[in-house]
């Protein structure tokens, strides 16, 4: 069945300020509204895109959490990244007009499908859209690079401590909670992401709970020593 299509608007969209340019006129932001075709339902477990397929939009996340991830040789998903409400997806996209990963929900989700035609045309008039499109690419290639510095160097508790933290600082400017959070991935999916085994991540997490750092039930976590947590991290050379 094809998913529901609505058509939307930016305008009145309350994830707007996430995903969109600040500061724009009413005639620019009536310019934006031509470029999110529609939105799109995804059931949680179903792919928005698939590795090798051809690349003609990005998408907000309106509602939902996604992961991206490669099959690996051993038939495996290698997890390269997470994505939430107020992220844009699809960039891989752009390099070689194909995807280079699959990005299934984790949960049931909501997209604002943009076609990238749409956007390049409009960008040339709206600088401000121009600059933002750049500013979140040279952002997904920073997180990239520090994905990579993390996994290189990182011992299994400062990759799960500098995981934590990013995931937090992303969900609170958002407007969710500093310390509390809902993992919406399984432990298998944080290890292939941070490069531990299942019971490496599992005994890490145990060992956050007895060191009086976190609290674990299930998939909430509440971080009650913050500071403990960015003191792992910060044990990490940094590479500037």
């Amino acid at each position: 069945m094809k998913p529901e299509m609505i058509k939307v608007a930016c305008s009145n969209c309350n994830l707007r300020e996430l995903c969109m340019p600040m500061g724009l006129s009413d005639h620019d932001l009536e310019r934006l509204d031509e470029v999110v075709a529609t939105r799109r339902k995804i059931k949680r477990g179903s792919t928005l895109f698939s590795n090798g397929e051809k690349f003609t939009s990005l998408y907000a996340i309106r509602t939902g959490f996604f992961k991206t991830c490669l099959a690996s040789e051993d038939g495996r998903d290698q997890v390269t990244g997470f994505q939430m409400a107020g992220e844009i997806i699809g960039l891989d996209g752009i390099v070689n007009d194909r995807h280079s990963c699959d990005a299934v929900a984790l949960e049931d989700a909501e997209v604002c499908v943009m076609p990238f035609d749409r956007i390049e045309e409009i960008s040339r008039e709206v600088t401000a859209l121009q600059h933002h499109v750049h500013k979140i690419m040279s952002r997904e290639i920073v997180r990239e690079h520090g994905v990579m510095l993390l996994l290189g160097s990182m011992r299994a508790e400062e990759r799960l401590a500098a995981f934590l933290l990013n995931l937090v600082q992303r969900l609170h400017s958002r407007g969710f909670s500093q310390s509390e959070l809902v993992l919406r991935m399984t432990r298998e999916e944080i290890g292939s992401y941070l490069g531990l085994k299942l019971e490496t991540v599992s005994r890490t997490f145990s060992k956050f709970v007895e060191d009086g750092i976190v609290e674990v039930k299930q998939r909430h976590v509440k971080i009650l020593d913050t500071e403990a947590l960015q003191r792992m991290v910060n044990t990490q050379p940094q590479c500037h």
